[in-house]
């Protein structure tokens, strides 16, 4: 594995202004072939399976032959943990957290197949990390958490990429519907939304206040996404399923 690279002040300040960052090549085509095959592990295990269901210590949300996501998916798959907490991605989410030291709370794995309908709607990260509640302090800085994205495979316009709101960070946790659990429809401005595109190996940073979303796999390649994240250890109370989830890491 490479030795990790600081981000440069500019990247830092791209971070700060528009709330996420995009940062090429940061796993090798070698390193993304080892992270595939993890993911065609999960594939078989979820392909057996047809309502969500904790496997090996995974939990596998999958509805009939759509697979959502895997929580805590290195756990079943160690090659994914080993990845997730590959001091490329740490020694990012610790500098934009100004620490030295991080929880780590999420290591998921995202599918998108082609028509395969999966959508996830524009909200906040913040929501999930259970702001405003006794189970989440921002204890540091940049709301204390950062989520970081490596694409698996090249996400284009077409088969379902990220999308954000540039600069909706700075608004800080903005609550949600209690009924429906949704962002006001005033605060998602989607005439300023951009599409994020990347080559497998690039990895995409943002933090729990910039407003996201992805919509469907409407292109002929799978959209498959590694998913980590990180805390500042003074910030989540929340236990997280997964077998060995929380872990924390230098």
């Amino acid at each position: 594995m490479s030795s990790p690279a600081p981000l440069t002040n500019a990247q830092v300040q791209q971070f700060d202004g528009q709330g996420y960052l995009v940062v090429p090549e940061v796993f090798s085509e070698g390193e993304i072939e080892e992270i595939k095959r993890g993911f065609e592990g999960l594939t078989r295990r979820a392909r057996a399976i047809e309502e969500a269901a904790m496997i090996e210590g995974s939990q596998f949300v999958v509805s009939g032959d759509v697979i959502h996501r895997v929580v805590w998916c290195g756990a079943c798959e160690p090659v994914l943990l080993k990845f997730g907490g590959d001091q490329r991605l740490v020694s990012m989410a610790k500098q934009l957290l100004e620490t030295n030291r991080v929880q780590q709370l999420i290591n998921q794995a995202h599918f998108k197949y082609p028509g395969d309908g999966v959508v996830f709607q524009w909200h906040q990260d913040s929501r999930h990390r259970r702001y405003g509640t006794e189970l989440w302090s921002d204890a540091g800085v940049r709301g204390s958490f950062v989520e970081t994205a490596t694409a698996i495979d090249p996400m284009t316009e077409t088969n379902g990429p990220l999308r954000f709101i540039p600069g909706s960070h700075t608004d800080g946790h903005i609550p949600t519907d209690p009924d429906t659990g949704e962002l006001p429809t005033h605060k998602i401005d989607t005439d300023r939304a951009q599409s994020v595109t990347m080559e497998p190996g690039s990895v995409a940073l943002f933090g729990p206040y910039t407003i996201h979303s992805s919509g469907p796999n409407q292109g002929s390649i799978a959209r498959r996404l590694f998913l980590n994240g990180f805390a500042h250890p003074e910030a989540n109370r929340r236990d997280y399923p997964g077998d060995g989830s929380g872990r924390f890491l230098s």
